[in-house]
């Protein structure tokens, strides 16, 4: 690879580099609110419903974003539709400082979810400029670890902030990242027939299954595809899986603080969550892995994600005992690191067979779908958990509403791979598209 670098060039992993630090912004921006709970709780007044409707707000506009996003970027060109996206999240990240109370936060947070929509549309586009066919896995596994990076670095960072300055200046330094990046990409990105400082060698490296193209841009309308079988099973299995994910990202901080008393402050605090999202690199990594090896050994598509997958929503189950007396703090922690690694398998694999099910044009468009059920779905749980807890809490036992929550989070996604090969059996292959 080294040899075959040096003779046509790597400006592409640069564009890459650009895309992974966008997708880590993206993450830590949405990863703030989370970490804050406690000081919005104490200083603003911010109670668990009230948190629980914010996040709805963010998942709400998340979706309608999911609906929006591509054909915008589509429309006005990678460089301008991603320079866009990331500049409105930015700002939207930064207005947060100066939400009063819970309407401001729940409007601010629906601006920061419609405009973060754009990050992977935009990402997936850029990638498909960048690189040939056969890099293009690797480049969408390199940027799309920077969603790991940026939520590890976000416990790391903004208590910090939060306990120096205030939590305000939590949001607004986080938000004023994206603008940095925005210098970067203007003077970096191009498509690879405009970038000057790309080699003759290397744009023809790039453009060498240019074929491909026409394939890629061409469109369905989602009318036509919700009619098969394939897409509601993929839409299902977005919709009772996504969500808890949510939960790890917007709850986990609130329960380290709440249930295991860990000061938010303190190094345990930052150190416990930056364990958990680092997993999840991993579990991401071994879940395609997996699959691909049974894969090698000769068993059909359907039998080696479908395995995979149920392996991994075994592996959710344990954190059943995360509220267990006798778990300790850490045991407590990898429970919920292997679930979180699981998840993150199961999803490497769950749109992976959006590709096994559907023809290339048709990919795009699916995907989408899955992507606003999924987020239909976490802003549901998030109405859903907010209460739950608030109603515990009020009663002194915000103990107990966490292990409800955990409860659905341990049985989502043997229920997800029951239902979807109930729907779609075998996950059949679609021909007549």
């Amino acid at each position: 690879m080294e040899t075959i670098n040096q003779q046509i060039g790597k400006y592409r992993w640069t564009i890459c580099t650009l895309i992974f630090f966008a997708t880590t912004i993206n993450y830590l921006d949405r990863q703030v609110i989370g970490i804050l709970k406690p000081w919005l709780e104490k200083e603003v007044g911010l109670g668990e419903a009230e948190y629980g409707y914010i996040v709805t707000a963010f998942q709400f506009a998340y979706a309608l974003g999911m609906i929006l996003a591509g054909r915008i970027i589509d429309k006005l060109g990678t460089k301008i539709g991603y320079a866009m996206a990331l500049f409105g999240w930015s700002i939207a990240a930064i207005l947060h400082a100066f939400a009063a109370g819970p309407v401001g936060f729940g409007f601010f947070r629906a601006l920061l979810g419609i405009t973060e929509a754009g990050n992977f549309p935009a990402a997936i586009k850029a990638t498909a400029e960048w690189f040939p066919k056969k890099e293009r896995a690797l480049a969408t596994g390199i940027f799309n670890s920077g969603a790991n990076v940026g939520a590890v670095l976000a416990p790391l960072t903004v208590p910090f902030i939060a306990e120096t300055w205030g939590w305000e200046w939590a949001f607004i330094l986080t938000g004023a990242i994206g603008l940095l990046w925005l210098v970067f990409w203007f003077i970096f990105y191009e498509v690879p027939n405009k970038q000057k400082r790309l080699s003759a060698a290397e744009l023809a490296y790039i453009e060498s299954d240019k074929e491909e193209a026409e394939v890629v841009g061409e469109k369905l309308p989602w009318s036509k595809l919700l009619k098969y079988r394939q897409t509601w099973a993929f839409a299902v299995g977005k919709f009772l899986t996504d969500p808890i994910w949510w939960f790890f990202l917007f709850w986990i901080p609130g329960w380290l603080n709440d249930v295991r008393g860990v000061s938010v402050t303190g190094s345990g605090f930052g150190i416990s969550l930056a364990v958990i999202y680092t997993s999840t690199t991993f579990g991401s990594i071994f879940g395609g892995w997996l699959s691909s090896f049974f894969l090698k050994k000769g068993w059909t598509a359907f039998k080696a994600r479908a395995t995979s997958m149920l392996i991994f929503a075994f592996m959710v189950v344990p954190i059943l005992f995360v509220q267990n007396e006798n778990v300790g703090l850490w045991g407590a922690i990898a429970l919920i690191s292997l679930a979180a690694s699981a998840h993150q398998a199961w999803s490497a694999n769950i749109f992976t067979t959006v590709s096994d099910m559907f023809p290339k044009k048709a990919i795009g468009s699916v995907t989408g779908i899955g992507g606003m059920a999924g987020a239909i779905g976490g802003m549901l749980v998030a109405v859903l958990a907010g209460n739950i807890l608030e109603f515990y809490k009020a009663q002194g036992n915000v103990d107990a509403g966490y292990l409800i929550l955990f409860i659905i989070a341990a049985f989502a996604y043997l229920i997800a791979w029951l239902v979807m090969n109930l729907i779609a059996p075998k996950w059949q292959r679609i021909q007549d598209l």
